[in-house]
């Protein structure tokens, strides 16, 4: 019976999610918002069928881990540094009126000083995933707006990461007696710099030398299992040893690996499972929220959604104009911020399981999280016009007029891409001739490979190496795809080489693909799947060796230039000729 409820929870909770996700996608909406309803549906308080709400809690706190282990991993002190001037202050700033304002509302309604606090803390944090999908979304991730809003993300995740730890201290049975507060705070803060250090120098040794390892093997499944065991190890390793929480050990587990040579490869390969953990986590938080609240607390929940779309907002829009930087980057940057998600429904799980804020806030929360996501891009979608119809006015000219000329060392997103750029993947005999020919033409070459030495090596000749695979999408966008002139698959037979061609057309239409076949029964796939050219190892052959024949037997050059067409047209495939074509059609 036992293993029929987990069955029949994880596959109720999928399905209900993949149909409301879907759903919410179709409409133009993020698919949490999708995620959350599906907890709803499956959820005690609607008719139909009901998932198991504590296993499903247990599988989203896997979730949690593995959300953290990818906040970590995808930790970028380089983006906080080039946007610390607006970052550091705006975020701390934002957060700090954001968790005043919603703490004075709930102390309002009479809740307990902790309630309010944790309250606030979950309404002052943005969600990341919605504000990168919301930014791709416009193609603002590389413009001014985009960095600085990205690093502020980062503090926030800083704060939030202390906060996950700092709370049960507080509020938790080691803080109750106030007497010995300081005490239990200082030797927690002890606890997690031991952590940290031991992670750091005991972790960032040993963990990549585990991976290291791992990926010698060759096996995509080992790997994957590798950085799950790693991040679920930490994480539990943090909790048992050091009794701080897992979020943080997992937290601290990603950053370890993202200063390794793994870093992308765990990103891109092993973190499709937090996706899956991930979703479980939105849809038990889904099955927690009474849809009930809504009609009973309906002050409460209009309250939380004004200082989430109008406090926050107008908090990070003060506070980027007041550091001199151009209006329309101060309006995208307090747009993108006015929502919550991930992060909140944690700090609100931590107040529920330290008994401090009850079900009415939890509710409010979701209720908050899934109509401010549902309306964050439409909104940032009417940034163009309101710019438009601003930029009339006198104040929004003095606005501009005061702005700094410098930007921070940020690109926009016409400055990323300078020179011509090819991406060559395999780097044998093939692909290192292939790439020397390129940059003596002014081509850069920007190579993908699995083996490890041989991207260490080309990384200290200064040749642009990323170790990953090319089957993967996010390889391909780490690479440079959608600005790249040309594509080179310089290993014959390579598997999922067909998809590869998909996706690279569906990052960058226009984009020149080379493909290379170990039989001509590969080559009409290839065309098929978009390649410009496909060379043949057996079509090759056949014309060397008819070129050498002919002229051991004394042909002229013409004779061999008509041989050789004449034999290019026999091994034809499919009407697509062995070699070079200058159109994709």
């Amino acid at each position: 019976m036992h293993e029929f409820n987990l069955i029949t929870t994880v596959t109720g909770g999928f399905l209900a999610a993949l149909v409301f996700g879907y759903l919410a996608h179709r409409i133009g909406l993020s698919s949490i918002v999708g995620f959350l309803l599906a907890g709803i549906a499956v959820g005690p308080r609607t008719p139909g069928f009901v998932a198991d709400r504590h296993m499903a809690e247990q599988f989203a706190e896997i979730g949690v881990i593995l959300l953290m282990f990818g906040v970590g991993l995808q930790f970028h002190f380089k983006e906080l540094l080039e946007v610390r001037r607006a970052a550091i202050p705006g975020a701390l700033g934002q957060s700090a009126v954001a968790t005043i304002l919603s703490a004075l509302v709930a102390l309002g309604l009479g809740w307990s000083w902790p309630a309010a606090i944790i309250f606030g803390f979950a309404v002052s944090v943005a969600s990341t995933v919605v504000l990168l999908r919301v930014l791709v979304d416009n193609n603002e991730l590389h413009t001014q707006a985009g960095h600085i809003a990205v690093g502020w993300l980062v503090v926030e995740d800083i704060l939030t990461v202390f906060l996950l730890v700092i709370l049960p201290v507080l509020f938790g049975s080691q803080g109750t007696a106030e007497t010995g507060l300081a005490t239990a705070v200082a030797f927690a803060l002890l606890k997690i710099a031991l952590l940290v250090a031991v992670t750091f120098l005991v972790g960032g040794k040993l963990i990549p030398r585990i991976l290291e390892h791992v990926a010698a093997t060759h096996s995509r499944e080992l790997f994957t299992l590798a950085v799950l065991v790693l991040a679920l190890g930490i994480a539990v390793a943090s909790a048992s040893f050091f009794g701080v929480s897992m979020a943080l050990g997992a937290f601290l587990a990603g950053m370890v690996v993202k200063q390794s040579d793994f870093s992308f490869r765990a990103a891109s390969e092993a973190l499709p499972m937090r996706d899956a953990f991930a979703v479980l986590f939105f849809v038990s938080v889904g099955m927690l929220f009474d849809p009930s609240h809504l009609v009973q607390h309906p002050g409460l929940v209009l309250a939380t959604l004004g200082i989430i779309m109008l406090g926050k907002p107008l908090a990070a829009l003060v506070i980027v104009l007041a550091l001199r930087y151009p209006p329309r980057v101060a309006l995208a940057v307090a747009v993108a911020l006015a929502q919550i998600g991930e992060f909140s429904f944690i700090l609100a799980s931590v107040g529920r399981d330290l008994k401090v804020l009850g079900e009415s806030g939890a509710n409010t929360i979701v209720a908050a999280a899934i109509i401010s996501i549902s309306l964050n891009p439409l909104l940032y979608r009417m940034i163009p016009g309101l710019e438009r119809r601003a930029k009339t006015t006198r104040f929004w000219r003095y606005l501009e007029e005061r702005a700094r000329p410098g930007r921070d060392g940020v690109e926009t997103a016409d400055e990323v891409h300078g020179a011509d750029r090819a991406v060559v993947v395999g780097y044998g005999p093939t692909g290192k001739t292939l790439a020397r020919l390129l940059a003596e033409n002014g081509i850069e070459p920007f190579v993908v490979e699995m083996n490890l030495q041989t991207v260490r090596q080309l990384q200290k000749e200064g040749t642009a190496a990323l170790y990953g695979d090319v089957t993967l999408r996010d390889t391909l966008e780490a690479a440079g795809m959608a600005s790249a002139v040309a594509l080179v698959l310089t290993s014959a037979g390579m598997q999922g080489e067909e998809d590869v061609i998909k996706l690279a057309r569906e990052l960058n239409p226009e984009v020149r693909i080379l493909a290379r076949a170990t039989y001509l029964r590969d080559v009409p796939g290839l065309y098929r799947a978009g390649a410009d050219a496909v060379f043949s190892g057996e079509g090759e052959v056949a014309l060397n060796m008819t070129e050498h024949m002919m002229r051991a037997l004394g042909a002229t050059d013409e004779q061999i230039e008509r041989e050789r067409d004449r034999v290019r047209g026999e091994l034809a495939v499919a009407g697509r000729p062995i070699g070079p074509v200058l159109t994709h059609t």
